[in-house]
C-alpha cells in the first residue's frame, strides 16, 4: 500500500497507537475512494469496525447531513458554493 506516500506499517502503528491512547469509546472516521487498495490489516476489526459506503454526496445531502449532526442550520460560506 502507498497512499500519499505513507507505508503500511506507518499507517497502522499510527492507528494501534490511537487505540490505545483513547481509552474505551472512540469514533474515528477514514476516507478512502478505493478501499480495494488498502491493506486488509488495517480494515480488519478492531481497527475498523463499521464500513459505510457513502456515494456521491450532492450539496444539498451535506446540507442536510450538517443539518441532522452539527446542528448546522446556515453558514457564511453556503451563498458561494
Amino acid at each position: 500500500m502507498n497512499c500519499c506516500n505513507f507505508q503500511a506499517p506507518f499507517i497502522l502503528n499510527f492507528i494501534d497507537g490511537l487505540w490505545s491512547s483513547c481509552g474505551e469509546e472512540k469514533i474515528v472516521i477514514c476516507t478512502t475512494n478505493h478501499k480495494e487498495r488498502l491493506d486488509p490489516a488495517l480494515l480488519r476489526p478492531g481497527r475498523m469496525d463499521l464500513h459505510i459506503h457513502m456515494s456521491y454526496c450532492s450539496f444539498t445531502a451535506f446540507k442536510t447531513l450538517a443539518s441532522n449532526y452539527l446542528s448546522i442550520q446556515n453558514h457564511r460560506s453556503s451563498s458561494y458554493v
